[in-house]
């Protein structure tokens, strides 16, 4: 009756089960014993041929049908017609635990393969042994169950790419990307918020220190590789140890407004701001900052992403000196005069003083030498007046040979003064260029009460335009240093 049981059992388990004759097995172990094999495992791994001895030895004795089923076979003459298609490729390596399981004399095993339908496809095997009762010593009898965990293992090696995928893009974004844990920032904060506090801004307006306690409290878990080549760091260490090197000067403001972003529940925002390489150069960047989805209630898990805009912002800086600066001397332009002379009329300061200059002989020079001779005669005075003045004073070319120097807050003496220091370092320029001596005609205008800028302009312009006849009336040809001054 019980014999009975049991092949009922076999006959209709859920799983695949396997009664093998292994006494072949164990025949051709002792004969490995007898010539002094020990280590069984590196003498199966040394040849899978040996391998594959043991399992031409096996000898299938029963299946049941969940076992023909799972393998695609009519019958148990079809299954061990197709052994070769079922156990090949790397079954031999996962085979040697198993053998080497019943070569120590364990008794049941366990163990994970690959094996393979009769039409070819690819299962995932969970496989367990057990030698059965009274059959320790021959192993004449086991009792093998193969569990289709193809499913299971699918998924996990799924998300064993999926991961590698994830690690890939990280490791390998062209962004310097950064995972950070800011739970402990989540924490200060939540503790203000509890005390009643409601305007966060003006918070820490009062309590600056706040905001440099939530910056020690960030927690850096790991940056990839473009984040090292952002910020000129040989390895990890190297960049995490030298944190306070690269987030200094003013990244408490940012952070600060970074702050309150998260206070105000935006878990997702962005800014520029600067850091700085490891060898002091400047970065300049845009950060992205999110919080990990899953982690919105604690703030434990997120990125933040550094896009380097260090060439976009030299680019634009270079981009707003041509619109305000001329290229040839390296002076204000037109559109910066009129812009300055427009901001100083609207300011109350008084008085401005503003000299007008024009360079002597500039037409003739182009006319007889070439305009690369009036070009070099242009910079050489741009030098002179980027040498003389300084801010809050400022050197504009206006014209083709026409300059002049605005200098708010100015009185008559201080133009003076200016007018005396550009005629000196003139006349030192000269030296070094006796054959080519640069000369000006100017004149210098202080604003009177109520006056307009564009009324002191002209006085200046007027007695410029005087100074330069009297030059050409004494001296039509000649070069020289005259010039004049108005009041």
């Amino acid at each position: 009756m019980t014999g009975s049981l049991d092949a009922d059992i076999f006959e209709l388990a859920p799983t695949a089960m396997w009664i093998e004759d292994f006494s072949g097995v164990k025949a051709q172990f002792d004969n490995w014993r007898a010539a002094g094999v020990s280590d069984i495992r590196s003498f199966l791994k040394e040849d899978l041929a040996r391998v594959a001895e043991c399992s031409s030895r096996i000898r299938i004795l029963r299946v049941n049908p969940k076992t023909l089923e799972l393998f695609e076979a009519t019958s148990i003459e079809h299954l061990t017609a197709n052994l070769e298609k079922i156990f090949r490729d790397d079954m031999l390596e996962t085979h040697v635990n198993e053998l080497a399981e019943l070569w120590d004399g364990k008794t049941e095993f366990t163990g994970s393969a690959v094996n393979y339908t009769v039409s070819g496809q690819r299962l995932d095997i969970q496989l367990r042994g057990s030698v059965m009762p009274g059959y320790e010593a021959s192993l004449g009898r086991l009792l093998i169950t193969t569990e289709n965990v193809t499913e299971r293992e699918e998924a996990r090696r799924a998300e064993l790419e999926n991961r590698r995928y994830a690690e890939g893009v990280f490791e390998h974004s062209p962004v310097s990307l950064w995972i950070e844990d800011f739970s402990g920032i989540h924490s200060l904060i939540e503790e203000v918020r509890a005390r009643g506090i409601v305007d966060f801004r003006v918070f820490t307006d009062v309590h600056p220190e706040f905001v440099r306690q939530c910056m020690a409290e960030i927690r850096v878990l790991d940056v990839n590789t473009a984040t090292l080549d952002l910020f000129g760091a040989p390895d990890r260490q190297t960049l995490l140890l030298n944190q306070s090197e690269i987030f200094r000067g003013e990244m408490e403001k940012p952070f600060r407004e970074q702050l309150i972003d998260l206070w105000e529940g935006r878990l997702y925002h962005s800014r520029e701001v600067v850091n700085y390489a490891l060898d002091g150069s400047v970065r300049h960047i845009l950060l992205n900052f999110a919080v990990f989805p899953g982690h919105e209630a604690d703030w434990s898990r997120v990125q933040v992403a550094l896009t380097d805009i260090t060439a976009r912002k030299k680019a634009e800086a270079y981009l707003e000196y041509l619109g305000k600066h001329d290229v040839l001397t390296k002076l204000h332009n037109r559109a910066f005069y009129t812009d300055e002379l427009n901001r100083l009329e609207r300011k109350s300061l008084r008085p401005v003083s503003a000299i007008v200059i024009d360079l002597n002989g500039l037409k003739e020079a182009n006319d007889q030498l070439g305009h690369d001779a009036g070009d070099a005669l242009l910079r050489r005075f741009g030098e002179v007046l980027n040498s003389a003045v300084t801010t809050p004073n400022h050197a504009t070319r206006i014209g083709g040979d026409e300059f002049a120097v605005l200098m708010p807050g100015a009185d008559r003496n201080a133009a003076h003064a200016m007018v005396e220091t550009i005629i000196e370092l003139l006349k030192i320029n000269n030296q070094f260029y006796s054959d080519a001596p640069l000369s000006i005609a100017l004149g210098t205008a202080t604003s009177e009460p109520g006056e307009s800028m564009e009324s002191m302009i002209k006085r200046a312009d007027d007695l410029m335009y005087e100074n330069k006849r009297a030059y050409y009336a004494t001296t039509p040809t000649a070069p020289g240093g005259k010039w004049g001054a108005g009041q």
